[in-house]
């Protein structure tokens, strides 16, 4: 993650309680990086709850949930598949009870936009199962805002925003119907406050606006302030010099010249969904990268020496570190 992003900022994961079951409910923009960054930056081990559609496969669900990620099924998974998120649901409870964190994304699906999405009411039914089962239980729900310069690109940088925690048994009603509805609504409006949320009535041209404006997505509440002010007070980013880190960056594609050619020109044009695209880098990147490096490192040590070969890996790494940060 750190030779992936220029810069990861993480603002107030002090919010999240260290001793308490807690529930963070984060905005999903880009797919399998969003759980990554709250798993490495958010303090605490954390369980993650994840489309069913991803463990479709058997190695690559043994993988998974060896990194405690458990299936949810949607609607769209089949009608006869819901009832499995009764035992999913039961687990998580549990988990709750032992004082666990659960990361759960309560749109119900990834999106690029710049906006937090209308939340499905699955989040709600952990909320309340648990406490009907554990009514003593200081279940803790931490809104999360996951935000981007530009999701899709690399080197990208990102900015979490932990929010205050909720008491969940606040929340509590005998009308379980408005008990739902009323969670729903807070936790929508305080992931919108982390989150740089542009309304989807004209959204294409609020964000040509704001291109324009050179406004600064790492900082949703500047951003948020600016189109709710109808763009009169807007504050840009400053701009930088773009060409040395384009020049490293080139460097850095001819060095790795077998890995870039693959994901350019056969794993790339293979990904349908603009979401995944830096999923499937950072798995090239973690996997196809080192397997090259030390491939020509053994090339290199047979024909010259292990000591040439070890200075040819030691600039490689320092080139991608400078190509990534400036």
């Amino acid at each position: 993650m750190f030779f992936y992003f220029k810069r990861i900022h993480v603002y107030n994961v002090e919010n999240i309680p260290k001793d308490k079951p807690v529930l963070l409910l984060a905005n999903h923009q880009n797919a399998l990086l969003d759980a990554l960054l709250i798993a490495t930056k958010c303090g605490r081990f954390s369980y993650f709850l994840t489309r069913a559609a991803v463990f479709k496969k058997s190695f690559v669900s043994r993988i998974l949930k060896s990194l405690q990620m458990l299936p949810v099924y949607r609607v769209r998974d089949g009608w006869s598949t819901i009832t499995n998120n009764n035992a999913i649901f039961e687990s998580c409870s549990e988990l709750l009870k032992n004082k666990e964190v659960i990361v759960i994304f309560p749109e119900g699906s990834h999106n690029i936009v710049r906006r937090v999405r209308p939340l499905s009411k699955g989040f709600t039914r952990i909320v309340f199962d648990s406490l009907e089962k554990y009514p003593d239980l200081d279940l803790q729900l931490v809104p999360v805002g996951l935000n981007f310069v530009k999701a899709e690109h690399c080197p990208d940088s990102t900015a979490i925003y932990f929010g205050k925690p909720l008491s969940a048994k606040d929340y509590l009603n005998e009308n379980k119907n408005k008990a739902v509805v009323n969670l729903k609504a807070v936790a929508h409006s305080k992931m919108k406050e982390l989150t740089t949320h542009i309304p989807e009535e004209n959204y294409k041209k609020n964000i040509n606006k704001l291109e324009v404006f050179n406004v600064d997505y790492l900082k949703p509440k500047e951003v948020n302030a600016c189109i709710e002010s109808n763009f009169t007070n807007c504050r840009s980013k400053k701009s930088q010099n773009q060409l040395l880190g384009k020049t490293l960056r080139l460097l850095l594609k001819l060095n790795l010249i077998i890995p870039f050619v693959i994901w350019r020109y056969w794993v790339k044009p293979k990904i349908k969904e603009i979401e995944f695209v830096s999923t499937f880098r950072f798995a090239l990147a973690v996997t196809l990268v080192p397997f090259w490096l030390l491939s020509v490192v053994a090339v290199i040590t047979v024909f010259f020496s292990f000591c040439i070969a070890l200075y040819y890996l030691t600039l490689s790494l320092l080139l991608a570190l400078l190509a990534i940060k400036l």
